[in-house]
């Protein structure tokens, strides 16, 4: 953990590369290349653990001591491309923190930011595809927690490109969040069929056909006892 004076002194320093650049930040002060060279550190670090689980409790353990950079970048609203910033952006997902990885990738798609150059994938892209898959994977307790975010991600999302088959993975992810959910409405019955009735749209393989048909029944279930 990162003490307040040296939080302080990445927040200017963040906001000063904010305000002028990151490469002229470097010039001027070093605060960029530091954080860079943590990263590099911090990967080498995360490389050597073979343990998924393993690699996400260091990610948690990693991540305050990124958040004064963070809150600087965004206070600086420059949209100077930053990857430590993204990289960031990335782990919070990681996390399943799934909040804080929608603050960061707003401020990315806006200032149309891209991922470090070894990723393949849009902004976008990953994080639909990366919140989407972290959701499959969960127990359904978790599942249920994510749904505002999910939907909060399609929101973000809805006009940038991307594959089908991610748009339709992540329709699935939000459906099966809120289904998640307890006492689960007719309406949001009615938006969970919709959201897969959508993904079997965008990709046919993507596996939902048996719950359209489980909520088909529901529905028709409900709508004949009332």
């Amino acid at each position: 953990m990162i003490n307040h004076a040296k939080a302080h002194m990445e927040r200017c320093l963040a906001a000063l590369a904010a305000k002028q650049g990151v490469a002229n930040a470097r010039h001027h002060a070093t605060g960029y290349e530091l954080m860079l060279a943590k990263l590099d550190e911090d990967r080498r670090r995360l490389h050597q653990i073979q343990s998924t689980q393993r690699k996400i409790a260091v990610k948690r353990e990693l991540l305050p001591e990124y958040a004064a950079w963070v809150e600087g970048v965004l206070a600086g609203k420059s949209g100077v491309q930053d990857d430590v910033f993204m990289m960031v952006m990335l782990w919070h997902i990681d996390v399943a923190d799934f909040a804080s990885a929608l603050t960061l990738a707003r401020y990315a798609l806006t200032y149309k930011l891209v991922m470090p150059d070894r990723f393949k994938r849009t902004v976008a892209c990953l994080i639909a595809e990366e919140m989407a898959e972290t959701t499959l994977r969960a127990n359904t307790v978790d599942q249920a927690n994510y749904a505002e975010c999910l939907a909060d991600c399609m929101a973000l999302t809805a006009h940038e490109d991307m594959p089908d088959e991610v748009r339709a993975t992540l329709h699935k992810a939000a459906a099966y969040a809120m289904l998640a959910q307890k006492r689960v409405t007719p309406d949001r019955l009615r938006q969970c069929l919709a959201w897969l009735q959508r993904a079997l749209q965008l990709y046919e393989r993507v596996g939902v056909k048996k719950d359209i048909e489980r909520i088909e029944r529901e529905l028709k279930n409900l709508e004949g006892s009332g």
